[in-house]
């Protein structure tokens, strides 16, 4: 039920106003111009702490109705006057507490945050999080400062293509990392694959792997080419032998006659050895 409660929330905005019961309202502008005020609802993170848990109870502080102008740094910003702030975990709706991720890639799978979200800021001191509901007694907070703007309008735009400026040597260093890693793994599993082949189970039964007398093509560049080149071969030899459509259609018309012929020669055949049958006692 608390679940279905925080998701609700997260999904209708709400204005400065009474937060619901368990949270905090606290009220933040994007900046000094602006004259109605967004509410931040907040409340400390309970759920039982699991093995690995990236968002600790005593310390993570639950944010619903973030908008999406307010970053992972505009929130450590926010809070950090309440104390020093571990990390920022921003999603598109709330769910339970998980390993932390590894960092996203900076060219691959990249997504533009859409419509309000929520957020799993995690304090180094658990005094942090009683600091943050006393925040509600105090004035507005505010998003884009002189010393922190946040970027809107054509000038987001223009940071924004500014950042989709793919930069070649950062690419190819990315993807060396991530085939090296893959390269490795691959390995890993070789190994632990080599270690476990004829060797029973608890129940005495062997795993059975592609390993043994004819082991499948190495993975070489050389091998792909071979294939592709017999591949590409084949379609030539058929694209030649039928050209033309209506050549395709006389083929199969010719191979046609030719089993009709083969079948009544083979009728008058039987026909004859029929006629042939007769008693010899003798």
């Amino acid at each position: 039920a608390a679940s279905r409660r925080a998701k609700m929330a997260a999904a209708e905005p709400r204005g400065a106003g009474a937060a619901p019961p368990g949270y905090t309202a606290l009220a933040v502008k994007f900046g000094e111009r602006q004259r109605s005020p967004h509410c931040l609802l907040v409340k400390e993170h309970r759920v039982r702490e699991g093995p690995g848990d990236a968002h600790p109870p005593a310390r993570t502080l639950f944010v619903l109705n973030v908008p999406p102008y307010c970053g992972p740094g505009a929130l450590s910003r926010l809070f950090g006057s309440c104390g020093p702030v571990q990390s920022v975990d921003v999603r598109d709706k709330p769910g339970p507490g998980e390993k932390a991720e590894k960092q996203r890639s900076r060219f691959f799978g990249r997504r533009t945050a859409t419509g309000f979200r929520v957020a799993y800021v995690v304090f180094k001191k658990p005094a942090s999080i009683q600091a943050v509901k006393a925040l509600a007694q105090e004035g507005p907070l505010l998003v884009s400062t002189d010393s922190h703007p946040v970027k809107t309008g054509v000038s987001k735009w223009i940071a924004r293509y500014a950042d989709s400026v793919v930069d070649q040597e950062e690419l190819k260093a990315e993807v060396d990392t991530f085939m090296q890693d893959y390269d490795k793994k691959v390995e890993q599993e070789e190994a632990k694959a080599a270690q476990e082949e004829g060797v029973p189970d608890e129940e005495g039964w062997v795993k059975v792997t592609r390993r043994g007398r004819k082991p499948g093509l190495p993975r070489t560049e050389a091998a792909n080419l071979r294939v592709l080149e017999r591949e590409r071969r084949k379609r030539a030899r058929k694209e030649l032998l039928n050209f033309y459509a209506w050549q395709h259609r006389e083929t199969k018309r010719e191979h046609i006659a030719q089993l009709r012929k083969k079948f009544e020669e083979d009728k008058q055949r039987i026909a004859l050895m029929r006629a042939q049958r007769k008693f010899r006692p003798y």
